[in-house]
């Protein structure tokens, strides 16, 4: 099955637009094709319809009676640990990280450019290191092959015999 995430009753979604922007609620009911009631029992977002365009669905479900209360809706909501969830997701974790991002100062972002910096000269020297003593080993490309200058001493050359003039009569 292709899709994962329906829009269905007590499916988990994040608000995209409008004033509640990034808050979760929880879809109680479906008024038409375009449009969900809502509600937002831990993240304070009231009771409403809202356009399926402004919610992006999770994959947190929570289970109650058709149109339940606000009340029903906040109990299923702190039973499932549905906010502790989020918060482990790794939707939520890149969410936070850009919001840190976005608060950085100017010195910050210096600070972290020189730290990205010193971490790639070091990767890069390492690197560089194991692939010498790699192609030092003949392991570099997958094979074990003889090393240049290895174990084997390299074959002398013989002299070879001059060949002698011919002799002019």
């Amino acid at each position: 099955m292709p899709f994962q995430r329906f829009v269905e009753t007590g499916r988990v979604a994040v608000i995209s637009d409008g004033p509640n922007k990034g808050k979760l609620v929880s879809i109680i009911d479906v008024i038409d094709q375009t449009r969900v009631l809502i509600d937002g029992p831990a993240s304070n977002v009231p009771r409403g319809a809202i356009r399926l365009n402004q919610l992006h669905l999770t994959k947190f479900r929570i289970k109650f009676p058709f149109t339940a209360s606000t009340a029903v809706v906040r109990k299923t909501w702190t039973d499932a640990k549905i906010n502790e969830k989020w918060s482990e997701s790794v939707w939520a974790k890149k969410i936070s990280s850009k919001e840190k991002r976005a608060q950085l100062t100017d010195f910050d972002r210096f600070k972290l450019r020189r730290a990205r910096s010193r971490r790639n000269h070091i990767r890069t020297a390492s690197f560089l290191a194991l692939r010498k003593t790699a192609s030092r080993n003949g392991t570099l490309f997958g094979k074990k092959k003889m090393a240049k200058g290895g174990d084997k001493p390299k074959p002398t050359k013989k002299a070879r015999p001059q060949k002698e003039a011919p002799k002019k009569k």
